[in-house]
């Protein structure tokens, strides 16, 4: 241990209180030995630091900080160095707020368009997921304080998201769901990762010993500290004792006494105590002298600009007929679109940023050579219908020259806590687009989402620029692309299906059951279309530049390949250049192939340059569930070099000897997997893949019970709590708002109570809740009953069936409070 001479002078309790939060970002300090509290801040795009009144669902102001492009779109950029400098720019910023820790990077893969969370996420694919997130945490921690990457693991969907169970296979889990965590960890040495709320393979990830001791701290080689999501630790011992050090919020010291009760009665050991201990004290000492030493300020112009910088380069050029783009000085523009004034730039929820300004496309365009015809909003934003607005677009584009059309998902198509319920963009901006054209053929959309979407409409428009989500100077990269100031160099982090039932886990996204079947194992995003042949409305690393490249000269071996890469045309520009690995030959299946490295190269009109993509062995592996090791199949493999998943210019084979494992699924029906015929899986085949049974979907009644399932519960209280709940949820749905706080609850387990309510409540009160639900206050109908048998009546009657269920709550909450008080005098 760091701090064995310091950890032997605490007692026991001061030991336990180092591993939980005071308040909602802070840790529990200990003057007394000169252990400082650790500030954390939610952080994936921007520091959103609450100087106030804190919450961990973005609904509460934060203190200005600078709104950089989301994941999604410094993932379109293909390019680590700059997001490595836009993640050092957020970790300045947060250490001028004394944030200790920022909160990000999002890694998760995107199984499925719908995930609410999307736009925080970099991509389907973890070598590219991986390969950003080292550049961030690298970034972020070269300002002195720790970075979190999260959520670590497999955590796809927002329904459900505390109590659902992640249910996969080993080798998907490792190939598809842990590769990028592993880069990240391996490659830039967070000082910390955050457990993801939901179970994997029925444990939940934040009490894994699997996840936590045997991959990421022995695997791995972590030594950081683990961080629950907030209010996603359910039992904080059991996380303890599987490599879990603090757990978020502020539970109060209901937990404190667990983890004492644990380690007298011997349920954790104070070994293991000790060494999350010490993972606390070593992150608190780290990360103070970067916060201490840090200016109260920061350059927000300079900022500002990098954010700009990033948004351009994360621009992905989906269509340009004729080369309507970029748009020549003086063209007679309309700007037709209610996002033009008001932009999308950032997704909901926790990691929404107070921007420090915000720009809109229509006030920027005095800064341009464009003449401004006009601009109408076209549309309602909420998907309401308004002829006039539309009446108006119409007759504006007919007097320009080219449209710039703003089109996209809105605030609350986007959002933690609540999935996307399809993949269209609102129907009054399809007919909008569809009617435009009509008058205007030259219209050129700018589209602001965070995810895929349906791309029939793109029929409308000769030219399409996925702004994706670009932050708070996202309009004006963007206008640097339409100007041709910047040239597009962004390429697609995601597939973009036709429509969302090609998705092969679209039967059954979200699961709004206790369980979430991964069925689709291995194919997930390009490694499904192509392995299956299935057609796509947009690839995988796609996108269109103002100049084009070359490719010639392959050189491959095992260890990677170069080649030579030229600009062929008369614009300076960057191309991503994409290395795929593909076996055709194979024993055991896999898919069609999977990116293994990329480079990304900034030349001149007519320069050419040699570019290397390096290879390791696990470029090759597969993991061996029969092995539980990563082994090589010996054979041919081709080095697959292209500018996307589609367009693969030059091909290299590679003869490797293997490790000479057996093939784990010999005498193993998954016939499914091996032809890529994975839309709909049947129980057969996948408890085949899994290698055990199928766990039983049927929601229980406990700790972990949530809200949503109180309607199979037996008591009439919760019944009560249940209708009501739901009838707020379907009125915001129909009103086209989701409400944050209702699903938050909604999708809540009861023991969340217990650790999202500051102490008020610990586990004895969710056991009091637990027992009512069971059917406990029924015993008050007894009381009822005799109380008008002996003529007491039924105002007496009522009473002491309201005292029969609310005394066992009552007592516990009065426990709970006796408990801490005591517990408190002793710190």
């Amino acid at each position: 241990m760091r701090h064995e001479d310091l950890i032997s002078t605490m007692t026991l309790a001061e030991k336990c209180t180092l591993l939980q939060g005071a308040t909602t970002f802070g840790t529990r300090p200990i003057e007394r030995l000169g252990i400082p509290s650790v500030e954390f801040s939610d952080g994936p795009s921007g520091v959103r630091h609450q100087a106030g009144d804190a919450d961990h669902l973005g609904l509460n102001a934060s203190e200005p900080a600078t709104c950089f492009p989301t994941a999604v779109t410094i993932a379109n950029s293909w390019d680590p160095r700059l997001a490595e400098r836009v993640a050092a720019a957020m970790g300045a910023e947060a250490a001028s707020q004394g944030v200790g820790v920022l909160l990000g990077p999002g890694l998760c893969i995107k199984r499925n368009p719908l995930c609410g969370r999307n736009f925080e996420y970099f991509s389907e694919d973890p070598c590219l997921s991986g390969t950003m997130a080292a550049a961030y945490v690298r970034g972020i921690q070269s300002t002195g304080i720790g970075a979190c990457p999260k959520h670590y693991a497999a955590n796809s969907q927002e329904t459900r998201r505390q109590a659902s169970d992640s249910v996969l296979d080993e080798r998907t889990l490792r190939e598809i769901y842990l590769a990028g965590f592993e880069t990240c960890v391996t490659e830039s040495a967070p000082r910390t990762i955050m457990t993801s709320y939901n179970l994997v393979n029925g444990t939940y990830a934040n009490e894994s010993s699997h996840l936590l001791g045997d991959i990421l701290r022995d695997e791995w080689g972590f030594d950081g500290a683990v961080v629950t999501d907030w209010g996603g630790s359910n039992d904080h011992a059991a996380g303890v004792a599987a490599g879990s050090t603090i757990e978020m919020p502020a539970p109060g010291l209901g937990s404190v006494r667990e983890l004492m009760d644990a380690v007298r009665s011997g349920a954790l050991s104070e070994a293991d105590l000790d060494e999350r201990v010490d993972e606390a004290v070593e992150l608190a000492l780290s990360v103070a002298p970067a916060v201490e030493a840090a200016r109260r300020s920061f350059d927000a112009d300079a900022h500002h600009a990098l954010a700009r910088e990033a948004a351009a380069a994360g621009c992905v050029l989906l269509k340009n007929e004729g080369e309507l783009l970029p748009l020549a000085a003086g063209t007679r523009v309309a700007l037709i679109g209610d996002f033009a004034k008001t932009p999308h730039y950032q997704g909901a929820g926790s990691s929404a940023v107070n921007s420090t300004r915000v720009d809109s496309l229509l006030g920027l365009m005095g800064e341009t050579d464009l003449d401004l015809v006009g601009y109408e909003p076209g549309f309602e934003r909420d998907g309401g219908e308004s002829p006039a607005r539309r009446g108006a677009a119409l007759d504006l584009a007919a007097h320009a020259d080219v449209v710039l059309l703003c089109l996209g998902l809105t605030e609350i198509q986007e959002s933690e806590g609540a999935d996307r319920p399809d993949m269209r963009l609102n129907d009054n901006q399809l007919e909008l687009a569809h009617a435009v054209a009509g008058v205007n053929p030259n219209v050129a959309v700018l589209l602001s989402a965070g995810s895929a979407v349906e791309s029939d409409w793109m029929d409308d428009a000769r030219a399409v620029l996925y702004c994706a989500l670009g932050g708070q100077a996202g309009a004006g990269g963007a206008l640097d692309v339409v100007t041709g100031r910047t040239c597009p160099s962004g390429r697609l982090s995601e597939t973009w299906p036709l429509r969302l039932s090609d998705v092969p886990s679209s039967a059954s996204f979200p699961s709004e059951g206790r369980c979430a079947e991964y069925r689709e194992g291995l194919y997930v995003g390009y490694r499904y279309f192509q392995s299956a042949g299935a057609p796509v409305a947009l690839p995988f690393g796609f996108g269109l530049s103002y100049t084009t490249f070359a490719y010639s000269g392959l050189e491959a071996s095992p260890d990677g390949v170069a080649l030579t890469v030229a600009n062929t045309g008369n614009v300076a520009g960057a191309e991503v250049v994409q290395l795929y690995v593909a076996k055709p030959e194979r024993e055991v299946f896999r898919p069609e192939q999977e990116l293994r490295g990329f480079a990304k190269v900034e030349l001149a009109p007519g320069e050419s340059r040699r570019v290397t993509i390096p290879l390791t062995e696990r470029s090759f592996a597969y993991f061996n569930v029969a092995t539980g090791r990563w082994e090589v199949e010996g054979g041919a493999y081709e080095l697959r070099v292209g500018a996307s998943c589609e367009d693969i210019r030059l091909v290299g084979v590679v003869e490797l000897a293997g490790t000479g494992a057996p093939n784990p699924y010999a005498g193993v029906d998954v016939t499914p997997y091996e032809t890529a015929d994975v839309t709909s899986v049947d129980d057969a085949h996948f408890s085949a893949l899994l290698g055990r049974p199928l766990p039983d979907d049927t929601p229980g009644i406990g700790r972990n019970m949530c809200f949503c399932d109180l309607g199979h519960g037996r008591s009439l209280v919760f019944w009560v709590v249940w209708l009501a709940l739901r009838a707020m949820k379907r009125a915001a749905e129909r009103s086209g708002r989701p409400n944050l706080n209702v699903l938050f609850v909604w999708n809540m387990p009861l023991r969340a109570i217990a650790k999202m309510t500051g102490g008020m409540a610990d586990m004895g009160v969710v056991d009091a809740l637990v027992r009512e639900v069971r059917g406990f206050g029924w015993g008050g109908a007894v009381l009822l009953a005799l109380s008008l048998a002996l003529g007491w009546g039924a105002g007496v009657g009522a009473l002491l069936w309201a005292l029969w269920v609310v005394a066992p709550i009552a007592l516990a909450l009065l426990a709970n409070l006796v408990r801490n008080r005591a517990l408190a005098r002793k710190l």
